[in-house]
């Protein structure tokens, strides 16, 4: 096996799901992992269980984005081979219901956190002329659904500045890949549900029986059974190995069969019909 003892990587998001699954993997490989939590408690944990180095990175904080990545650096010798941001959390409801600082709370941590850690590494690894910036962004980063709004919206716009990204640090040395997952288990949706109980008044919205019939329903959902079109983190984690690993990575990977579909199907309907079948789900 090839040995990538002296490649580094910065993972965010590791307290469990997807972050946890990638640092693991990509420790066993032989990667210098730095697994980057928003709480110190999860920091420690995954330091003790799984013996792979762990910051502290809140993205609702500067300060702290900017003490985590200086830590990891430290753990690096001041270089970086890749950067995955990772960390986000969804917030469930219909968008005539999401006040307005709780959207700029989930842009906090879904969209210009994500935006400031990246701008401290693109210098660093500028200087190094190379480096690979890996995004996880969503099938919701191109594919609108209902309750999803504030989700969607955070997506959407990490899926267009990454774009540009990419196009501006063409001749850089730098890559910029974007992962877009679909349903995967994760704690996403358990972890939404807080978010919901916070921000969303649904016994008085006009959306109250949508709630009641749907949404909640899903919402507290502590196990549910795996959906057909649902997949593990370690799908995601295959995905980003290869994105780390491959000289000529893809500019997106597409993770689930659901995903694949809903890209073709943007692509090859109207958006009279796309919303069709977009109502549906």
């Amino acid at each position: 096996m090839e040995s990538y003892a002296r490649k580094s990587i910065l993972i965010t998001g590791c307290s469990s799901g997807i972050g946890l699954c990638v640092a693991r993997d990509m420790h066993a490989l032989g990667w210098n992992v730095i697994a980057a939590c928003r709480k110190k408690k999860d920091s420690i944990l995954i330091q003790e269980n799984y013996g792979i180095d762990s910051v502290v990175i809140d993205y609702e904080n500067e300060e702290i984005i900017h003490s985590g990545l200086k830590m990891a650096l430290e753990k690096t010798n001041g270089k970086l081979d890749v950067l995955f941001n990772n960390g986000a959390y969804a917030m469930p409801g219909a968008v005539e219901d999401i006040p307005v600082d709780s959207l700029k709370q989930i842009f906090e941590a879904n969209f210009f956190g994500w935006h400031s850690l990246t701008k401290e590494v693109i210098p660093i690894m500028r200087n190094q002329g190379y480096g690979r910036i890996i995004q996880n962004s969503s099938v919701l980063g191109f594919a609108a659904l209902r309750y999803r709004g504030a989700y969607n919206a955070t997506k959407f716009a990490l899926e267009g500045l990454t774009d540009t990204l990419r196009l501006e640090l063409y001749d850089t040395g730098i890559k910029v890949i974007l992962i877009e997952p679909g349903p995967i288990r994760t704690q996403i949706r358990q972890n939404s549900y807080a978010h919901f109980k916070k921000w969303i008044k649904w016994e008085i919205s006009p959306n109250k029986l949508s709630y009641e019939k749907y949404l909640i329903p899903r919402l507290e959902q502590v196990d549910p059974p795996m959906d057909k079109f649902e997949l593990m983190p370690s799908a995601v984690s295959k995905a980003v190995i290869h994105a780390c690993t491959s000289k000529n990575p893809h500019h997106r990977y597409r993770i689930t069969f659901a995903t694949s579909i809903m890209m073709i199907l943007k692509r090859v309907l109207t958006s009279k019909a796309f919303d069709s079948i977009a109502r549906r789900i």
